[in-house]
């Protein structure tokens, strides 16, 4: 078990959403339990400075932050509150899962 060395950190809400992934796609383990303990142990002013770290992440429909996680394989879809530190985890699809017509309909309208 790793710890956080610094005295600021995020919220993560949506643990159960990444176990329950885990639970199906059992490979996305690891490189989702990689991205909980970054994102758990720093404190972003905002996307650029998350964009440092994270430097596929992209921020669409100016409400998503969008992580690839695992090579590409997998898209984690979050909500970040830069001011109340928190990040909500909204869904996490395969690739193919976020290609699909309706999931960018539901990323564009705001509706995850």
């Amino acid at each position: 078990m790793t710890y956080c060395h610094i005295i600021f950190f995020m919220i993560l809400i949506g643990r159960k959403i990444i176990a329950e992934f885990g639970i199906r796609h059992p490979q996305s383990r690891k490189p989702l339990s990689a991205w909980e303990e970054v994102m758990r142990c720093t404190d972003y002013g905002g996307f650029n400075e998350l964009k440092l770290l994270f430097r596929s992440a992209d921020y669409v429909y100016h409400c998503y932050t969008i992580f690839d996680i695992g090579g590409n394989k997998y898209r984690l879809i979050t909500e970040v509150d830069y001011d109340a530190g928190v990040v909500q985890v909204k869904r996490i699809w395969t690739h193919a899962e976020y290609s699909m017509k309706k999931n960018e309909e539901a990323l564009r309208g705001g509706k995850l």
